[in-house]
């Protein structure tokens, strides 16, 4: 399989700098939600549209939308995924 490469908002994170980036997130995050709102499949292409949701240890609650497009290998793992994000601004209290 080829080497998995990850775009997001245009950086690109091959799959050490995804796992480095990840691990500490997961350690600030108390919980995290997905809802996925739409995803297509069409060969060895995937699409989708969700909301991830993080609630931080301290409290903080960050909602992200994302839009994910992706190719998928022979062996049915992701090779590469571009996305775009938009952090949404928590509401007032």
């Amino acid at each position: 399989m080829a080497e998995f490469e990850m775009f997001t908002d245009g950086v690109r994170l091959d799959r050490q700098r995804m796992l480095d980036h990840v691990r500490p997130a997961r350690k600030r995050a108390a919980s995290v939600r997905v809802d996925v709102h739409e995803a297509l499949v069409a060969g060895d292409r995937v699409a989708a549209a969700y909301t991830l949701t993080a609630t931080m240890r301290r409290g903080q609650v960050v909602t992200t939308e994302i839009y994910m497009f992706g190719q998928v290998a022979q062996d049915g793992r992701l090779r590469r995924v571009d996305q775009l994000t938009r952090t949404v601004p928590e509401p007032p209290t």
